[in-house]
């Protein structure tokens, strides 16, 4: 447990989480209407990284519980490339990566010549970056009062409101802190209390990163989240509010990849005044600047090709990922996508080596897969279902919260349909 705690600390202080401000920020003048008064309690929670296995690897008794006494499914199927920046948007609004715009962690606009970084306040925070509309701004402009504590752009604009009650992203609270701010707003007023509460824990990602996905690390940060779940559910039931029902997700998995025998960017793709390049290592994208380019630079990378990985156009990228061209309706993907083979890497010489990754289709690499388990008065009772895409959380929460979805999305009802009663 010492070590899990030391790589958080190291992580942290790399990061500098130390200059961002933890203050709460609350949107003083609303309230929830009277209709939003009768509706139920939604505490969705994310731990990322959390595969959908863990649970009952490293016997995580609290979410077992939770699956129990409620729902869970076999695994919820990421969208493309299972990372966490989008990921976590597409399950707050129900879109695919490539729908949203939120196509990777770091990317690259051409429309704005800019680049959006998820560690970067003034690109997080900015939600005009972003399409969808998350279901906390759903919720407000319905009239009914939400609350976020460190989900991805829960401190942008993004669909033109923000929470009522939110932090910028910081990782200083204790597990005990973040509870009582729960627990604080739960006691609120019943005008000023949340209906939808999204949490999000960081610890199992980066000990998955630093460790890997079978190292003792990562156990003890399943354990240090069950606990703090545990602990979380007891305290809010103890409140015995109606109608309270809890949610708990992730946003991918991970895998051990190879670090000792890693993959080279290729040297065509050095020049930087034709190319942009983006490598989160699990895929690199390639944007060419002069589009006469694009077929002639693929048939080189073909033509060169070493074992480990593919190359794709990416207007012929395989359909059940959604992240074609046809898909990208902000133009951020870029023309052409090499794709290594897990567990192989793309690594850049200046690189950290870390043995944990994720990034890969969940179709073709079953490790990426994430957790679902729920319950409460919405949910049937010891219910299990089979694999579903994240996409469903959406209409899920927008049902229990008698919520109306106001525009279109790629979330199906069909899974809300096999959980809730």
């Amino acid at each position: 447990m010492k070590r899990l705690f030391l790589g958080l600390c190291v992580v942290l202080s790399v990061l500098g989480f130390s200059q961002i401000d933890t203050a709460q920020i609350v949107v003083r003048e609303r309230k929830n209407t009277p209709q939003a008064l009768t509706k139920p309690y939604v505490i969705l929670i994310s731990a990322d990284g959390f595969r959908h296995d863990y649970a009952k690897k490293y016997n995580a008794q609290n979410i077992l519980k939770l699956a129990e006494n409620g729902v869970s499914a076999k695994a919820m199927i990421p969208g493309y490339p299972s990372i966490t920046g989008p990921n976590h948007y597409t399950i707050i609004t129900g879109l695919y990566p490539s729908h949203t715009g939120f196509v990777d962690n770091y990317f690259y606009d051409k429309k704005r010549n800019d680049y959006f970084g998820m560690s970067m306040q003034s690109k997080i925070s900015d939600g005009s970056w972003l399409g969808g509309t998350p279901i906390w701004s759903l919720a407000e402009q319905q009239g009914m009062l939400s609350a976020s504590l460190f989900w991805v752009a829960s401190n942008s604009d993004a669909g033109g409101t923000r929470p009522t009650y939110y932090y910028n992203y910081h990782e200083k609270f204790t597990a005990d802190e973040k509870t009582n701010i729960v627990l604080n707003w739960l006691k609120l007023p019943e005008e000023k209390r949340p209906h939808f509460i999204s949490f999000y824990f960081p610890e199992v990602d980066k000990n998955g990163h630093l460790y890997g996905s079978e190292s003792l690390e990562v156990q003890n940060a399943v354990q240090f989240v069950d606990d703090a779940i545990g602990t979380l559910m007891d305290k809010v039931n103890g409140l015995q509010l109606p109608n309270v029902n809890f949610i708990f997700v992730s946003d991918h998995g991970m895998i051990d990849v190879d670090v000792e025998s890693t993959l080279e960017i290729p040297a065509l793709l050095q020049d930087k005044n034709r190319f942009i390049i983006n490598n989160s290592q699990t895929l690199l994208r390639i944007t060419v600047k002069n589009e006469s380019e694009v077929d002639e630079v693929y048939r080189e990378l073909k033509r060169n090709k070493t074992s480990g990985y593919k190359v794709y156009l990416t207007e012929k990228f395989p359909k059940r990922l959604h992240y074609r061209t046809a898909d990208d309706r902000f133009s951020r993907i870029g023309q052409i996508l090499l794709v290594p083979n897990a567990p192989k890497i793309f690594l850049e010489p200046t690189s950290k080596k870390t043995p944990g990754k994720h990034g890969y289709s969940p179709f073709k690499v079953p490790e990426m897969k994430a957790s679902f388990a729920a319950s409460g008065p919405a949910f049937r009772k010891g219910k299990k279902v089979g694999q579903f895409r994240n996409v469903n959380i959406y209409p899920m929460v927008a049902e229990i919260l008698g919520l109306e979805i106001t525009e279109s999305i790629d979330g199906k009802s069909c899974t809300a349909k096999k959980v809730l009663k």
